[in-house]
């Protein structure tokens, strides 16, 4: 009775152990089929889906004017799925010889097993429709963008380029990547266990969304004019590079960026000099070579400024009152500082001279003597105050800061020599950032291109704000040194710039590069108009011309030829009217 007892309670204690399970599996079905049941679908749907991308259209890059400066192409991607090749020597032999490939190295892909092998990305549309109308089974062609630069090589290291993902490597389309990338759609596929795609089931599609449209302040008439000029220049003068630099010096706005040679930014990776030929070359040099080749020198490189300095330099003088206009100087071709000598660009000297006339003649002398009057403490603080020892913040990637000896470093002789430019070392956008500041009454504006950013509905959905920092300098020091530079033109050493019913104010410069033993110069000019009311800031680097190599002579010329075709676009867009000419037309 005992034995039995025992064995009814350990068989009840099996079933319920078994009921228990029963009802544990039951439960977790359930819990799978009800409320897990759209997490498990998607991973099946998942292994029985190929999925291909549709790359996004990029947003346009347009000037000021609606212009377009970056726009897409439509292009194909050809692609084999190696379970559904049927006939592999015809596939292999018509795409060889369409896609202009190798045909092993078609084989070698169409033979891969593989879910799916791309064979080639940015295959023209006209390509891509030919291999499609053959119908050979496997070969897939899918339709995508690639960016297209209707101009090649025009502001190409202001716009930049993209990469084959279609992501900004360089220039405004690195910086505004986020708003002209768009979001790549997909197609999915269904495919049977063995990855092979199931007839008669339709592609599921996820669209594309095309990217923004960023609207910049270039103008196009502007730049391709100042691309001229700064070619026609560097030809001339056999130069190593030249840029120019066009700037509204009220608000920041960059009307035109030159930096040639320009490179062709529909083939961004191709040197853009016949002498250097990349076929000798190594991996990391072709690289160094492409990486100078799509440098911006406006931006990223440094210079020493030379005699355009002195309008700093008289700046400062003018708002720490060191100096008067009437203030007498002598220039027997030399000052002594210390124990050296240091030249003034004429060698005989400019003799008896007022300050008007010291920055009229560009005399290093009465410079130097300025800036000993203003002291090394007072030369740095203007430093900071106007800004030359913090970044523009021009919004293109990679600008390079001021180079300036440490303040406990500077004894009599090197506040001499950076009194008129020299021994420290600026980029452009720096300077023209800094002379804006000091001609248009002491604002100091941030240099830029990005303006709005519009849908594809052609409305704007942001406006781009710049900061500023006002009273740099007071109205009255900004006055009087737009009456000074613009004597300069009309009376000075910048008279090359002169274009008559003009208004124009500017200064000369010609620096030395180093080492000072090479005997390579910097020839540049920096000009606005008009002069009492600046509408326009130009700048022009030449740098390393042979022969005559003065600012004054082959830089100063460049931008007074570029002011006069700003007016007369100016003149047409204005029914005659143009304030820089000072005249009425209608």
């Amino acid at each position: 009775m005992k034995n039995k007892t025992f064995h009814k309670r350990k068989i009840l204690v099996v079933f319920a152990g078994a009921f228990a399970m029963i009802f544990v599996l039951i439960g977790r079905l359930t819990y799978l089929m009800v409320f897990d049941a759209e997490y498990y679908q998607k991973k099946a749907e998942d292994l029985h889906e190929r999925e291909r991308d549709i790359k996004a259209a990029r947003g346009e890059i347009l000037d000021r004017n609606g212009k377009v400066l970056a726009t897409n192409r439509t292009v194909c991607t050809i692609s084999v799925i190696h379970s559904q090749i049927r006939e592999a020597e015809t596939v292999i032999d018509n795409l060889s010889e369409l896609l202009e490939m190798n045909s092993s190295e078609v084989r070698k892909r169409v033979e891969k097993i593989s879910s799916i092998e791309r064979i080639k990305s940015n295959v023209d549309k006209k390509t891509g429709d030919k291999i499609r109308n053959l119908g050979m089974a496997g070969v897939k062609v899918d339709e995508d963008f690639k960016r297209f630069y209707p101009y090649d090589a025009l502001a190409s290291k202001v716009l930049g380029f993209t990469g084959a993902d279609n992501q900004g490597i360089i220039g405004l389309e690195v910086k505004y990547d986020k708003y002209l990338k768009g979001v790549d759609g997909k197609i999915l596929t269904t495919t049977d266990a063995r990855g092979i795609e199931l007839d008669g089931v339709a592609e599921d599609r996820k669209e594309p969304v095309a990217g923004n449209t960023l609207k910049i302040s270039l103008d196009y008439n502007m730049q391709k004019y100042a691309m001229q000029m700064a070619e026609k220049v560097r030809q001339e003068k056999q130069a190593e590079k030249t840029a120019i630099l066009l700037m509204n010096p009220q608000n920041g706005e960059i009307y035109a960026m030159v930096n040639v040679p320009e490179f062709n930014l529909n083939r961004p990776f191709e040197l853009n000099t016949e002498e250097e030929s990349d076929e000798n070359m190594t991996d990391e040099q072709k690289q160094d070579a492409l990486n100078q080749m799509w440098r911006n020198g406006c931006i990223n490189d440094t210079y020493e400024p030379g005699s355009t300095f002195k309008i700093i330099t008289a700046s400062a003088g003018l708002e720490e009152g060191v100096v008067r206009l009437t203030d007498q100087f002598q220039c027997p071709g030399y000052k002594m500082v210390e124990d050296r000598r240091i030249r003034c660009h004429k060698v005989g000297g400019h003799g008896t001279e007022n300050f008007v006339q010291g920055i009229q003649n560009s005399c290093n002398p009465v410079f130097i003597e300025l800036g000993l009057r203003i002291g090394v403490d007072r030369f740095c603080d203007y430093f900071h105050k106007f800004g030359l020892m913090n970044l523009t913040g021009v919004d293109i990637p990679g600008e390079a800061g001021t180079i300036m000896h440490k303040k406990e470093n500077i004894g009599q002789v090197e506040l001499a020599t950076i009194s008129f430019g020299q021994s420290f070392q600026i980029t452009p956008i720096q300077l023209a950032a800094t002379v804006s500041a000091l001609i248009n009454g002491g604002k100091r504006v941030t240099p830029h291109f990005g303006t709005e950013i519009l849908n594809e509905d052609g409305k704007v959905t942001k406006e781009f704000h710049y900061s500023e920092k006002k009273h740099i300098v007071s109205e009255k020091t900004s006055e009087t040194m737009r009456i000074l530079l613009e004597s300069v033109v009309s009376e000075g050493s910048g008279k090359n710039a002169y274009v008559e019913g003009y208004r124009i104010g500017g200064k000369t410069a010609t620096s030395q590069t180093l080492p000072r033993s090479a005997n390579k110069y910097i020839s540049s000019f920096v000009g606005f108009a008009p002069a009492d009311d600046p509408e326009i800031l130009g700048m022009c680097v030449i740098y390393d011309p042979q022969g005559i190599y003065y600012g004054g002579t082959i830089a100063a010329p460049v931008i007074g030829n570029i002011f006069e075709i700003y007016c007369l676009i100016l003149a047409l867009k204005n029914n005659w009217k143009c304030s820089i000419l000072g005249k009425v037309r209608d």
